[in-house]
């Protein structure tokens, strides 16, 4: 989609093609902020005297790589980037967009560049699945700043993006929303005239339901509102009931090879490295409820008996293969249980049988039903 000099549709055709869309948008398109002052969260990258704001305001070139989970306002940025200005905004997709796009995007870009002087911001979402060549062939447009280029990631981007892009780019970090920010985008979705408009409320045990199973995402959240909302009379109250209808389970912040899939791994050997029993069950929990193959957690409880107890204990080892083994042969039901009974070896008084089974079904039960919490980010330290 591309956007006149001055935030508008570049033709009637497109006012009318965009008014259609606005139409069919979900909830979390049409609750898309306008300006900064909109903007629900990220004040450490939209304060006053932020590099950020400071670029804004001066109107000045850019190029952005920002970097953060999903649901934290990557997209709303850059998008209220070009409205502040008033440049063009291209959105790309590295999903589906190649190197034929992004030239022809870039040779748009340098033509209005020529003819009228207006600039354009080019989004690229996700361009950390772009190759090394697809981002190689952003540098020219970057380097002589005929677009000024805002790029969105939810992986490393010093693992994910070519380190010449990296070193022209300024680099920002989007944390979670907080609990707080996640009630204000509800309280604004019920009232404002581009969302649910008042049709509809929302009690408090529902609006702090959905604060835990949205776990700091704010697209997640205006999704599960809109879903609770469907169907619902005019002046309908959503209560807890309607939005367990709606929402059948939260969903295990993991991804299987990403930063989440190393993260959590690394948080559950360090947590059974200092004996933290809750911590360990709670990120196995997570990584089977998520549907990580558990051949790769027994691999690594392996790893953890042989380097990390070693001698202390020489049955460790043996106990590790042996779970590693059983995960082979019996069902997926039972795998939790079989390293559940491993990451036990070493607690004092732990026990075989049904007793030393029932904390991991706990913990897998906790991970699957959007329990508080479940979805925070693995802390730094222990990644």
């Amino acid at each position: 989609m591309a956007i006149g000099e001055h935030g508008q549709p570049e033709s009637l055709f497109d006012e009318a093609e965009d008014a259609a869309a606005s139409a069919a948008a979900p909830l979390a398109v049409r609750m898309r902020p306008r300006s900064l002052d909109e903007v629900i969260g990220q004040r450490h990258l939209t304060g006053a005297g932020t590099p950020f704001r400071k670029l804004i305001d001066n109107d000045a070139p850019m190029s952005l790589l920002l970097w953060g989970p999903p649901g934290t306002g990557k997209t709303t940025l850059a998008y209220v980037v070009s409205q502040v200005t008033k440049r063009r905004f291209v959105e790309l997709s590295a999903v589906s967009a190649g190197v034929k796009e992004v030239r022809a995007a870039v040779e748009g870009a340098r033509r209005a560049l020529g003819m009228n002087g207006a600039q354009t911001v080019l989004f690229i979402d996700e361009v950390h699945r772009f190759s090394k060549t697809q981002q190689d062939a952003l540098l020219p447009a970057v380097e002589n700043r005929w677009v000024s280029f805002i790029g969105a990631t939810t992986e490393n981007p010093f693992f994910s993006v070519v380190s010449p892009l990296l070193s022209r780019s300024l680099l920002l970090t989007l944390q979670p929303l907080s609990d707080d920010d996640v009630r204000e985008v509800i309280s604004r979705a019920l009232s404002d005239p581009r969302g649910l408009g008042g049709a509809v409320t929302m009690d408090d045990q529902a609006a702090d339901h959905l604060v835990r199973l949205a776990g700091g995402d704010a697209r997640r959240t205006l999704t599960y509102l809109e879903a609770g909302a469907l169907g619902m009379p005019a002046g309908g109250r959503i209560d807890v009931a309607v939005l367990e209808r709606a929402v059948d389970r939260a969903a295990v912040r993991y991804d299987r090879d990403g930063d989440q899939h190393y993260d959590v791994i690394s948080a559950f050997i360090k947590s059974m490295r200092g004996s933290d029993v809750d911590a360990a069950l709670h990120y196995l929990a997570r990584m089977i409820a998520a549907g990580e193959d558990p051949r790769f957690i027994a691999r690594r409880l392996i790893v953890h008996a042989s380097e990390d107890v070693g001698m202390a204990d020489p049955t460790a080892l043996q106990t590790a293969v042996a779970a590693a083994q059983a995960v082979e042969f019996v069902a997926q039901i039972q795998r939790g249980h079989q390293g559940h009974r491993r990451r036990r070896h070493r607690r004092p008084g732990g026990t075989g049988g049904r007793s030393a089974c029932a904390p991991a079904g706990r913990a897998l039960s906790w991970c699957g039903q959007g329990r508080p919490r479940r979805g925070l980010p693995v802390p730094a330290r222990l990644r």
